[in-house]
Formats: structure tokens, sequence, C-alpha cells
């Protein structure tokens, strides 16, 4: 399994940033990276010097969102939902999508992605997909 360190990610983003912004030929995840990052104009910025981006400290405290972390749950739900893993959340994103739209419906997950994780490291358990599906299954209605 490939476990990228933060710096792997922020380097890959704005890998993908350049190549969108220069025109360059994109690997299949390169494409789906640079399509939510067009989706967020506020972050590029962020993602032009990729040795500014690996030294930044994105820490709660400092009160700025990390994008590289928004940008990765978008690519985690985003190949969560394509192959229904875990199972069901595909059905439950397109009906909330289809209700609120592709992007607040991403953003929704998210923070239900985001429950999910939290939940798991606070109690030291696994990750509770069914709990994690239902959250988003509420959001439907």
């Amino acid at each position: 399994m490939f476990t990228p360190s933060s710096h792997d990610v922020r380097r890959f983003f704005c890998e993908a940033y350049r190549k969108r912004s220069a025109g360059e030929i994109l690997t299949p995840m390169d494409a789906m990276a640079a399509d939510w990052i067009d989706q967020h104009p506020e972050y590029h910025d962020a993602l032009q010097d990729a040795d500014e981006a690996v030294a930044r400290d994105y820490s709660v405290e400092g009160g700025q969102p990390n994008p590289f972390l928004h940008l990765s749950m978008h690519l985690s739900i985003t190949e969560q939902v394509s192959i229904d893993q875990p199972r069901g959340i595909r059905a439950a994103y397109q009906a909330l999508a289809a209700r609120i739209g592709e992007h607040d419906a991403q953003h929704e997950v998210m923070e239900c992605l985001g429950e999910m994780i939290w939940s798991a490291q606070r109690h030291g358990t696994l990750p509770d997909t069914d709990a994690y599906v239902e959250c988003i299954k509420k959001r439907i209605r």
C-alpha cells in the first residue's frame, strides 16, 4: 500500500495545478485533482509554489483551512463513490447530489467522513463505515 507523506500530497496537487495551467497532458489522477482544484479558485495561490506549499503550516491554531486536506478529501470521496466502497455510498451520494448539487454534496459527505475519522481516532476503533453512510443518508432528507 502506498502511503504518501503530507509533502508528497502537497507536491502532487501543486503539480496537477501546474500541468493543468500549462495545458500539459494529465494522468487520470492528475485530471481528477485538477478538476477539484478548478472548483476551488481560493486555493490557487497556495498551489503556485510547491516548495512554499511544503513549508507552510496549516495548523488548527493558525485558523486557515488546509487546502491540501480539503482537496484530498474530495479525491477520497470521488474514489469511494466510483467503487461504491463503503457499500451504499454511491446511492446515498447520488441522491444527495441530485438534491443539492455535486460540489455541495461532496462537502456534506466530507463532514460525515470527518466525523467518522474523528470518532475512530477518539475511541481507538476502526472507522464505522455503516455510520458514515447513514450520516450521508440523513443529509438527503
